[in-house]
This record gives structure tokens, C-alpha cells and sequence, in this order.
């Protein structure tokens, strides 16, 4: 199934749309106190492709993918001499690795623990080589690991496309310009204004998946993204039976159309599934750490930090994108275009 719904998402794949996750690599590149780099974050929110168009900018760039390629992972079995692991990449790949001039791209990490594990070595005897990691249902794989190099490996969260990444791949580069320097002194043109709403409320629409966002600037078709996002919440649900081991797909998925029926309003645990009263804020967590909800947590806001009066029993659950979101709720696209 996972592999069906990769192959239908691969279909409306296109040339790459800059991310600000670009800017942030490109910083990574050139920091002298750079430390191995695990991007994190759900499933197809660009985490693969983001990282392979940043290594263009490298001399050469071997991506390592754990899921197709499972025989690379005896090479991270017993000691973890990773400069020993690089020699035998290099051969594997017939490209040689330059410290400073080779990217290593450890993809799917989440399918070799070792490897995950190799990361904090790769900072201690091989810190001259620029190493990132990533993968989908990565919290999963952290949390069974009995340590994780703390201090040893920088983290960074990748989201689905913001408003205004969305309009960066619309072309709108200039009129986010003009958003930025408008103020309640100097505002926006009201043509700029009005540009601005068409736009958000396409955005609410399509939302921030890649495969989304690609198959609107490529089609300008509407009604085409909405089967590009039905494709997107098929390979989600198909994930649901990977966690079969903690808990039952049908329980996921109750409590996940349950999130997307609460969503505005504080998320009530009875009321999430059927099947069964117990194991729904387990659910919920999982759902979390899949990186497909958000919790909202209430604050009294007295005074800062916010976080000291914060209330998890007045909590709201919100999906992570708009798109799904609508499509879930098959909420009428003229309503939200037309408002």
C-alpha cells in the first residue's frame, strides 16, 4: 500500500520550490561549529528533496535511503567507526568522500537505528564532514534508543509549506515585499489587499504539502490538487498500520477523523473513538510525535512565560495542514473561494 501511494505522489512531482529551509542549510554549510543535522517532521512535507537540492552545492552528494536500500545497513552493525563507514560508502556509491566536499545523506534513518545512533560519532571522530539525517516516523525510532547524543546533534523541524512559501512558489515574490513593509501607518495598496485574500484563500484550500502546492503551480487546477490531496490522506491512513504493534489501525483511525470533527474547539477524549474508551490519549501521542497534530495547549496569560499556567486539561487538537483539513470535512471549495 505504502509503496502505491508513494508511486501516485511521485506522479505529480516537478521542478524543485524553494523552501526557507534553504537559507538554514546554507547557513549549516558554512558553520564552523557545525554539528550533524537530523531533520525531522511528518511524511511528505519535503524533507528528501529539500536536503538533495542542497547537495548541489556541494562537489559531490551521496544519499544513503535505509528503506531501499536495507543491505547498507550491516554497515553500521557492530563498532561504529564511521571514517571505516565512510570508506565503504565511498566503494558502495563509487564516489569518493572529500570532508568539506561531500554532503552524506542518511535518508529513512529511522529504519536503522545504528546509523542513528552513528551520528554522535560522526561529530566526535569526523566533525569535518557535513552529515544530515532524516526521515518519516523518526520519534518513534528516538524514543525506543537508550540515548541519543545530546549536544552532539543539531535537530530541525521541517512543516509543510507556509503562506508565504506559498506564495514564493506562485510567483509573488514582489507582492510578499509589499506585505512585509505595509504597517496600520502605511497600508496595503488595496489592490495588493485584495490579491493577497485571493491567494490565502487558495491556500487554505490546497494547503502545504509539496505534492499539493507542485500540482497547483504546475495545473492552476483546483479540482485536480483535491485528488492529489485524497492521494496524500491514503498514505497517511496506510501508515496508521505501522503502529499496529502500540495500537490498532481502526483506533487510529477513529481518533484521527475525530482530531479533524473537533478541530476549533477543546479536543474531548470521550468523544474521540468507538471502538474502544481506553488507549485514546496514546493514540493522540502517537499522532503527535507522527508529526500529524498539533496540540494547542490553553494558558491562563497572566504574565510571562506563558508556559507557567498552562492547562492540559483545556487543549485543542489541530491537523497539520489546511489542505487535508478540507478535504477530510469535504467542505464546499465556492464557500472558501468566495467568502
Amino acid at each position: 500500500m505504502k509503496y502505491l501511494c508513494d508511486v501516485l505522489l511521485n506522479d505529480y512531482s516537478m521542478a524543485y520550490i524553494k523552501r526557507n529551509l534553504d537559507k538554514v542549510l546554507l547557513a549549516w554549510k558554512t558553520d564552523v561549529d557545525r554539528k550533524p543535522l537530523l531533520v525531522r517532521g511528518a511524511r511528505q512535507v519535503g524533507k528528501t528533496s529539500t536536503i538533495e537540492q542542497f547537495g548541489s552545492h556541494f562537489e559531490s552528494f551521496i544519499s544513503v535511503n535505509f528503506e531501499k536500500n536495507k543491505n547498507l545497513k550491516t554497515l553500521f552493525d557492530g563498532d561504529l567507526d564511521v571514517k571505516e563507514i565512510c570508506l565503504k560508502l565511498s566503494v558502495q556509491f563509487k564516489t569518493q568522500i572529500v570532508p568539506s566536499k561531500t554532503l552524506l545523506f542518511l535518508d529513512e534513518i529511522q529504519s536503522c537505528p545504528d546509523a542513528i545512533m552513528s551520528l554522535r560519532y560522526f561529530y566526535e571522530d569526523y566533525p569535518e564532514l557535513h552529515v544530515i539525517a532524516a526521515g518519516s516516523l523518526l520519534e518513534f525510532a528516538l524514543e525506543e534508543l537508550p540515548t541519543f547524543g545530546v549536544g552532539r546533534i543539531d535537530s530541525l523541524f521541517m512543516y509543510p509549506f507556509s503562506f508565504q512559501e506559498f506564495m514564493f512558489a506562485c510567483g509573488e515574490e514582489l507582492l510578499w515585499d509589499e506585505v512585509c513593509k505595509s504597517s496600520p501607518e502605511k497600508p496595503l495598496f488595496p489592490v495588493f489587499h485584495a490579491k493577497c485574500l485571493d491567494l490565502f484563500r487558495k491556500f487554505l484550500i490546497i494547503g502545504g504539502m509539496p505534492a499539493a502546492v507542485s500540482d497547483f503551480v504546475k495545473n492552476n487546477d483546483l479540482l485536480r490538487v483535491q485528488k492529489t490531496l485524497d492521494r496524500l490522506i491514503l498514505s497517511y491512513q496506510a501508515d496508521f498500520a505501522k503502529y499496529k504493534k502500540k495500537l490498532p489501525a481502526i483506533l487510529l483511525r477513529e481518533v484521527f477523523a475525530s482530531v479533524v470533527k473537533q478541530s476549533g474547539g477543546k479536543f474531548i477524549y470521550a468523544k474521540a473513538a468507538e471502538t474502544s474508551r481506553y488507549n485514546i490519549k496514546q493514540a493522540i501521542n502517537m499522532l503527535i510525535m507522527a508529526g500529524l497534530v498539533i496540540p494547542v495547549i490553553s494558558s491562563s496569560a497572566n504574565g510571562i512565560p506563558l508556559g507557567a499556567e498552562v492547562n492540559h486539561k483545556k487543549c485543542k487538537m489541530l491537523l497539520l495542514d489546511t489542505g487535508i483539513f478540507q478535504r477530510l470535512l469535504n467542505l464546499q471549495l465556492s464557500e472558501i473561494l468566495f467568502w
